[in-house]
Parts: C-alpha cells; sequence; structure tokens
C-alpha cells in the first residue's frame, strides 16, 4: 500500500459541517519523489521507495581552501538520487510495500523513477494508518515509564519510587522475562491505525488527520493508506 512521508507539524482542532469539534494533527508532505522501484522477482516483493526533502550538498573546494561547516550529503546518496533526476539527496528515504493481494501487483507499474507524489493521494474521509518515533526520554524509572504507584511517603519508608519485589526467590529463581524493570523510555517506532483524514490541503502540502500521531514536532511522519 502507498502512502507518503511528511513532517509532523503539530495538534489543532477543525470543525465539521454540523459545527463538531475535531481534534485532528496537521502533516506537512512535500511532494515525494519516486527514487527506486522494485519488482517482487529481484527483491521478493514489490515496493516503491520514496525521497523527502534536501540534503546539502558539498562544494568544488579549492586548495587551501577551508571547509564549510555542517553535514553534507554522501557522494553515494547523489548519485542514488540522479538516477531519479533529482539535482540533490533527500533529506529522508523510505520504501513502501506494495501490497501482494490478488489484483494488487499491476500497481508497481504505475510508478516511475523520478515521479512526484502529493497529498492528493489522499481524500477526506479516508482511513489511513500513520507511523512516527516516539518521543525519547531517556533512562526512567518504573514510576514515570510504566506509571507505578510507588511506596508510601510516611511511616518511615524510603523506597518511593522504588519496583520493590522482582521476582519469586525459590521457584523459579529467577527474574521472569519481559518484567517491568526501569530502563530506556521512549524513542520507539509507533503505528496508529484506523485514523481519518479529515481535511487535504492541496495548495500548502497539508494532510488533517483525526487525533494523535506519535512523533514530537517537526518528527518524520509515514501516512499509509489502511486496507
Amino acid at each position: 500500500m502507498i502512502g507518503i512521508i511528511g513532517r509532523k507539524v503539530g495538534m489543532t482542532q477543525i470543525f465539521n459541517e454540523i459545527g463538531q469539534q475535531i481534534p485532528v494533527t496537521v502533516v506537512e508532505a512535500t511532494p515525494n519523489t519516486v527514487t527506486k522501484v522494485m519488482e517482487k522477482a529481484t527483491a521478493g516483493f514489490a515496493s516503491v521507495e520514496l525521497g523527502y526533502g534536501a540534503q546539502r550538498l558539498r562544494r568544488e573546494s579549492k586548495p587551501g581552501e577551508r571547509t564549510p561547516r555542517g553535514n553534507r550529503a554522501p557522494k553515494a546518496e547523489v548519485g542514488h538520487a540522479a538516477k531519479a533526476g533529482l539535482a540533490t539527496a533527500p533529506e529522508v528515504i523510505r520504501s513502501f510495500r506494495i501490497d501482494d493481494s490478488p489484483g494488487k501487483n499491476p500497481e508497481i507499474a504505475s510508478y516511475e523513477l523520478g515521479q512526484k507524489l502529493t497529498v492528493e493521494l489522499f481524500t477526506p474521509g479516508e482511513i489511513v494508518k500513520v507511523t512516527g518515533t516516539s518521543k525519547g526520554r531517556g533512562f526512567q524509572g518504573v514510576v514515570k515509564r510504566y506509571g507505578f504507584g510507588g511506596g508510601p511517603n510516611t511511616h518511615g519508608n524510603t523506597k518511593h519510587r522504588r519496583p520493590g519485589s522482582i521476582g519469586p526467590g525459590t521457584d523459579p529463581s529467577r527474574v521472569i522475562k519481559g518484567k517491568k524493570m526501569p530502563g530506556h523510555y521512549g524513542d520507539h517506532r509507533h503505528t496508529q491505525i484506523g485514523l481519518r483524514v479529515e481535511k487535504v490541503d492541496v495548495e500548502r502540502n497539508l494532510i488533517y488527520i483525526r487525533g494523535a500521531v506519535a512523533g514530537p514536532t517537526n518528527g518524520i511522519v509515514l501516512v499509509k493508506k489502511q486496507g
């Protein structure tokens, strides 16, 4: 199923025809370029690779000239983008697998290198799924990570935010796999399904999606058609 790469602008609210308030997430998806088309016979499944945004390029430096600061696109990525007719390498590249169910295989023939995909792929009322990366919060304890209640704050207790006992001693004499423990919180890839497209602004490349999606403001998200 094809989709588009975008950037999460933030959340707002809109009103429908009967005056109902609808919370929406605004995704800015500038035109994506098809950078690669993979057939099923080559990779085992049919997919379309899209590029979003643009990276800065290296300039031709003269002997003794100082190299400017900042990241520049590697030559391999520049060469890969050149095959699709792009002058600059995309900032983000993602592959969208084409569904292999009966009747959908011919979709792969409708995409060509250099083709532009815009928000016109989606229509209001359409159901989509959005993939994003949740905010990373570093190493956290069980109270913040899982919402544990913690211990009492009075009567001489000194274990306010500790997890307590984490497993039986005699049998099985080990900590069970999957036990909720302190650790890295957030920074996970998450896909929210069953979201509804409320509005599409073609002129400004905006998609208004009902509800919330994972990720911070300006985070990269993938909007895919569902079903």
